[in-house]
């Protein structure tokens, strides 16, 4: 198998995690060939998870990650959040198969990866398979066992077994919905260069736009050169907001409300956990590979019900020795609209009493939306309110 790995220049801003930006993405003249080995090989059928995970590592995005994690990296990132040799990294990347899937597969194969309708996309060296605990990752990563964790209902749900080894994809095709904005790490890198920026804040959310999120983002900004807008689009729950929506709503507050030479929008093709505090280590640690120096963590960073205190996703960042993580976490208050000052703040910034403020999450957005409610100037600009009520309609 095949495997190109490009040094970074100097000159960015900030290396990639590990050093090296990864690249498994097969050398044009060698996809046939890939793709008739393929032919020959046991296929492994990926779920929708699985494909995004073998794009990001693919593209560089999970650096220095160069396929699905052996046991010696998966036991050591469950139990101390860091890869086996020491470098930090929060969440398993693993390849998931039943035993009976397992069972005839040998390691030092060759193995396809394909979508669930059977497209090749990728080829795996097989060097190991190994049985795991889903209890104990449960609690370890998702800090719960609960299967209405909607993180820890997949894990239960996912095969007992999981396939390690590097991977190459055959080819990068483009997104379907937003081929515009697939911005992989070399181009993302690339086109902080060419902007001249060295200080670049990264910014995470699968939740439509709001007018906290625009505040934190334009606070961040005026410390650093650029902002780099990078929802995530890969598998979410059912009652999250559609990526093409919540897109579009970036589209319209970038026109109308942001300097557009300071703004990047870009898409994260990875999957959501919700695991919480250690996803926010990994969505930080994935911008880092994008060229970004900070990351903005709000309240409840990738979180879901109450299964994480407010800010644990910013306490877990001092877990970590100063420098290891590489990439600056930018820590921000709950943001609201202060009825008394008519400004969006944060409790540090706002005199105002508690029912002075407006406070809307993105849960109470889908609730007010499934009632035909338009959300108030308070929580979105005018054009993003109208594009959500729009698309709630439309989708009945």
């Amino acid at each position: 198998m095949s495997q190109s790995q490009s040094t970074v220049p100097i000159r960015d801003a900030i290396p990639p995690h590990g050093g090296t930006l990864i690249n498994r993405i097969a050398l044009a003249e060698q996809v046939e060939e890939l793709r008739s080995k393929a032919n020959h090989c046991p296929t492994v059928y990926l779920s929708e998870r699985a494909q995004s995970d073998l794009e990001m590592i693919a593209i560089g995005g999970f650096s220095p990650l160069t396929g699905f994690m052996g046991q010696a990296d998966y036991q050591a990132v469950v139990e101390t959040m860091h890869l086996a040799n020491g470098l930090a990294w929060s969440l398993p990347v693993t390849l998931p198969v039943t035993p009976e899937e397992a069972a005839g597969l040998k390691e030092g194969q060759m193995l396809a990866l394909a979508s669930a309708t059977g497209k090749v996309l990728g080829l795996m060296e097989l060097t190991e398979k190994f049985t795991y605990d889903k209890t104990h990752e449960a609690q370890q990563v998702y800090r719960t066992t609960d299967d209405n964790h909607p993180g820890v209902k997949v894990l239960y749900e996912q095969g007992s077994v999981y396939l390690a080894g590097p991977v190459t994809l055959l080819q990068r095709d483009p997104h379907p919905l937003f081929p515009t904005y697939q911005i992989d790490p070399a181009q993302s890198r690339q086109q902080f260069r060419d902007k001249g920026w060295k200080t670049i804040v990264g910014f995470q959310t699968r939740n439509p736009i709001h007018r906290a999120h625009e505040y934190i983002q334009k606070c961040a900004l005026e410390i650093v050169d650029g902002l780099f807008l990078h929802p995530l689009v890969g598998a979410t729950k059912s009652d999250d907001i559609p990526a093409d929506v919540r897109m579009r709503c970036y589209e319209v507050l970038i026109e109308h409300y942001y300097p557009q030479d300071r703004v990047i929008l870009a898409i994260n093709p990875s999957a959501m956990r919700y695991a919480g505090p250690r996803e926010a280590i990994f969505h930080a640690l994935i911008r880092k590979n994008y060229g970004c120096t900070h990351f903005i963590v709000g309240r409840d960073h990738a979180g879901v019900g109450d299964y994480y205190g407010t800010y644990d996703a910013q306490s877990i960042f001092d877990q970590f020795e100063p420098g290891e993580l590489g990439i600056i976490p930018l820590k921000f208050e709950h943001a609201f609209y202060c009825t008394v000052t008519g400004t969006m703040a944060t409790a540090k910034t706002s005199p105002s009493q508690p029912h002075q403020r407006i406070h809307l999450s993105g849960t109470k957005v889908r609730e007010m939306l499934r009632r035909g409610e338009v959300p108030p100037p308070e929580f979105s600009r005018p054009e993003v309110a109208q594009l959500l009520a729009e698309a709630m309609r439309e989708r009945g």
